[in-house]
This record gives structure tokens, sequence and C-alpha cells, in this order.
């Protein structure tokens, strides 16, 4: 491989990475829209839906970070420059 395809391959993992983050944040709004619904109907006095609303909110910031976080919280970019860095040190 050269180096025009190398940077394509990280280009493409990268747009993957992405498309999954918002994938992952779509579901997540349509769904908990439809818990919320739920529990309006069904029980409004007891505020449920929160609680998944909240869990779940808790692995989209993880999510995001590690998508589009500073240096990709160990990620396979990560993981590269750590190699470099001990190859170099040793």
């Amino acid at each position: 491989m050269n180096e025009e395809e190398i940077k394509y391959q990280k280009a493409k993992k990268r747009v993957e990475a992405m498309r999954g983050f918002y994938v992952h944040l779509g579901v997540y709004v349509v769904v908990n829209t439809l818990l919320f619904f739920i529990n309006m109907v069904a029980s409004p006095d007891r505020l449920w839906f929160f609680w998944p609303l909240l869990g779940w909110g808790m692995a989209i910031i993880l999510h995001a970070l590690r998508v589009f976080g500073p240096g990709r919280y160990l990620g396979a970019d990560w993981e590269e420059k750590k190699i470099k860095e001990i190859m170099e040190n040793e």
C-alpha cells in the first residue's frame, strides 16, 4: 500500500465511525421519544422514561468522545501513536 491508500483507509474508517455514531444517536432519539410517549399515556404520574434516557445518554456521550473527542480516546489512532512513541523511545 502506498501513502495515499493508507490515508484513504484511515479516512474511510473515520467516516464509518462517524456514521456509526450518527446511527446510534438517531436510534437513541427515536426510541426515547417513543418511551416518553408510552410513559405519558400509560403512567403519567410516574416518570420512568427518564432512567433509560439517562443510562443510554451516558453511552451516547462515551460514544461521541470516542469518535469526536481529542485523541479519540483509546481508538486505533491512539494505539498507532503509542506504538510509534514506544518504538522511538527504545
